[in-house]
C-alpha cells in the first residue's frame, strides 16, 4: 500500500537501517545537510512529496519526490527500500499519476532492484559518478583570466551552455541565490564556465565546460581553483565520470579525494 506522508521523522529507524546498507544507502543522504534538506525539511517545500510503501503496518519503502507538474518533471530526491515490490508500487504510481513526465532517479550503483526495474522501463542511464571531496588545498596560480558571471557575458554564456539538462543557462542565471557562475575568458570571449552552488555547507559544481579548442590548456583547472577560493570556508564536493581517469587525476591534483561508497547513477525515464 502506498501512502502519502506528512513527515519522515517517525520512520527514522527504518531510514537509518536502509541508509547503513552499502548497497541500498541513498547517495542523496550522505551527510547531515542532505538529510535535512532532502528528507526532514521535505514537508515544508510545496514541490516535494513524501510517500511510504507499507505491507500491513510495516514500512518497506520511503521515497521523496520533487514534483514540477508545470514542467512535466519529477526527480527522486530520496529512495530507500530493500523491497522489489516497494519499488514496483512506487513506479506504477508515478506512471499512472504523472503520465508523460520525465522522471530522473539518482541512486546507489549497488541497488540492483531499482536498476533492473528502470532497465525494464527502457531508462537512459548516465555513466556512474565518482564522488570526490576537497580535503586539502593545493596552491595554484594561472595566467588564464577567470571572472564571475556578469550580464555582459549573458549571450556568450547561453550560447555555449549545455542544453539537454534541467538547469539550463537561463535557469542558472535566474537562481543567483543558489548558483555562482565562473567564466574562463580569452581576449573577451567566454571559452568555458562552471555552474556551482554556493548556498550550502557542502557545495558542488553542476556543470563544467570548456570549448574544445581550449581544452587541455589549463582553463578547467583555473576555473576550479577560482571556485575553491570563492567557496571558502565551506566544503566542496564534485561528481565525475567514474571511468574518466584524466579528470579524476586533475581533481586529485587540486586536493580532492575519492569518497568511498558514495558513488551514484542517474537514470532518465519517460513515464
Amino acid at each position: 500500500m502506498l501512502k502519502r506522508l506528512t513527515s519522515a521523522k517517525e520512520y527514522i529507524d527504518f531510514i537509518n537501517e536502509i541508509n547503513r546498507d552499502p548497497n541500498f544507502s541513498d547517495p542523496m543522504l550522505s551527510n547531515e545537510e542532505q538529510i535535512r534538506c532532502n528528507l526532514l525539511d521535505a514537508p515544508d517545500k510545496p514541490s516535494n512529496q513524501i510517500w511510504g510503501v507499507f505491507e500491513e503496518a510495516r514500512i518497506t519503502g520511503l521515497f521523496v519526490f520533487l514534483i514540477l507538474e508545470e514542467e512535466s518533471y519529477i526527480e527522486m530526491l530520496v529512495g530507500l527500500s530493500r523491497s522489489q515490490k516497494a519499488y514496483e508500487e512506487m513506479l506504477s504510481f508515478l506512471k499512472e499519476t504523472y503520465k508523460g513526465c520525465l522522471a530522473d532517479f539518482v541512486y546507489n550503483p549497488g541497488n540492483h532492484l531499482l536498476h533492473e526495474l528502470l532497465r525494464e522501463e527502457m531508462a537512459q542511464f548516465e555513466t556512474e559518478q565518482q564522488k570526490m571531496v576537497l580535503k586539502k588545498e593545493v596552491p595554484y596560480q594561472s595566467s588564464h583570466q577567470t571572472e564571475t558571471y556578469s550580464p555582459k557575458y549573458r549571450e556568450q554564456y547561453i550560447a555555449i551552455h549545455s542544453k539537454d539538462c534541467y538547469w539550463t543557462a537561463e535557469k542558472v542565471i535566474d537562481a543567483p541565490d543558489r548558483f555562482r557562475i565562473i567564466l574562463a575568458i580569452e581576449e573577451g570571449v567566454v571559452v568555458g564556465y562552471i555552474d556551482i552552488t554556493h548556498k550550502f555547507e557542502e557545495n558542488e559544481p553542476y556543470d563544467v565546460f570548456v570549448k574544445e579548442s581550449f581544452r587541455r590548456k589549463g582553463y578547467g583547472r583555473a576555473m576550479m581553483a577560482k571556485a575553491i577560493e570563492l567557496n571558502r570556508p565551506k566544503q566542496l564536493m564534485l561528481l565525475v565520470d567514474a571511468d574518466n581517469i584524466a579528470a579524476i587525476s586533475l581533481y586529485e591534483s587540486l586536493g580532492f579525494v575519492k569518497a568511498v561508497g558514495e558513488n551514484n547513477i542517474t537514470a532518465h525515464v519517460s513515464l
